[in-house]
């Protein structure tokens, strides 16, 4: 797989890259298995008073004299963390939308029971980070230098200050699964209970969503997906590799439109950028379209470009978190979507 860097990519860039973006075949590799989780966190309250330790995606150890009780995380990570029954302080990123309510990338959390230290890209309220007392700093990486996710690079050295070990859980160039496995991995360690029957249903339907979609794939392999983000001067495109969930619904079979390493050269290897007069460019059945706040969704896109498109005029038009939250509870619902998606699509392209 490529191994292209998204550190030079703009802010704009980043966020639409449908890309962010970021996924195996068998799938056994669904589950967790004997994986090493790199945490001494047991998940009981008796190991609350014990030492903690949780060795991340960058090979470095976060360590503690117990298990972490005020945790600040990316959003999502905390969404994620949420699933399995561990409780953030404090989040950073897409946290509520203009009115109010809870973004998409909030998950199931209760918005109003953490303190938001910053709700865009570049914004890091150090005043309120440090007022949490943190033993613990949270993110995702979307590339192979370890940058954590939302945390400002102008700002960094100010947070870090701060006391608390950071933890890193990449989302660059892998499967799905993989991910879904270290988030799992680090829910146990930070005292959440991942054995409960609610986990292991949502396990189970992954796994079944998975041998869904493969099946859906398989059945109608000449049906072509296309991943989109719009913004209001440019669509993007992106390419299978680095994103995870891309990824893997490659390796599941899903037959997805390509462009070439050329075009998604500016896009850091994520993608290309199209202008709207050239939103045809590629045949599609499906569209699966950025449902993040930063992406314009598809009922608000004017262009008439895109209303030609054949799979939008075939109402073949589904949305993709490009930052998927890593939960079994909220992954197999993206693949169910996929699967029924191409279950029932018409050939159009």
């Amino acid at each position: 797989m490529p191994k292209s860097s998204a550190t030079h990519l703009t802010r704009r860039g980043i966020l639409a890259a449908g890309g962010a973006l970021g996924l195996g075949a068998a799938l056994a590799a669904c589950g967790d298995g004997d994986e090493k989780d790199g945490g001494s966190g047991s998940g009981t309250t008796a190991a609350a008073s014990g030492p903690w330790s949780f060795e991340d995606d960058r090979g470095q150890t976060a360590k503690a004299d117990k298990v972490p009780s005020h945790i600040v995380a990316f959003v999502g990570v905390a969404a994620a963390l949420y699933d399995y029954g561990v409780q953030a302080k404090g989040v950073f990123g897409p946290t509520t939308t203009k009115d109010g309510k809870a973004d998409v990338q909030a998950g199931d959390m209760d918005v109003s029971k953490v303190t938001n230290l910053g709700n865009e890209w570049g914004q890091f309220n150090i005043e309120k980070y440090a007022a949490l007392a943190p033993d613990v700093l949270v993110s995702t990486m979307f590339d192979d230098a370890g940058t954590l996710w939302y945390v400002p690079e102008e700002s960094k050295k100010k947070i870090l200050a701060v006391g608390a070990p950071g933890v890193g859980i990449s989302v660059y160039d892998r499967q799905l699964t993989g991910p879904l496995q270290r988030m799992l991995a680090l829910a146990r360690s930070l005292g959440g209970d991942v054995t409960t029957d609610k986990v292991k249903q949502a396990k189970k339907r992954f796994e079944d969503a998975a041998a869904r979609l493969r099946a859906a794939a398989k059945a109608k392999p000449d049906i072509k997906v296309m991943a989109g983000s719009a913004s209001q001067d440019l669509f993007y495109v992106s390419g299978t590799n680095l994103s995870i969930d891309l990824e893997y619904f490659k390796a599941l079979g899903v037959n997805f439109v390509e462009p070439p390493e050329s075009a998604k050269k500016q896009g850091g290897g994520w993608y290309e950028s199209l202008s709207w007069e050239n939103v045809d460019k590629y045949r599609a059945d499906i569209i699966m379209m950025d449902n993040r706040t930063s992406a314009i969704q598809p009922a608000a896109i004017t262009q008439g470009t895109w209303k030609k498109l054949a799979a939008v005029k075939a109402g073949q038009v589904i949305s993709r978190n490009p930052e998927p939250i890593l939960s079994y509870d909220k992954c197999a619902p993206l693949l169910e979507d996929l699967a029924k998606a191409i279950e029932t699509a018409k050939k159009v392209s």
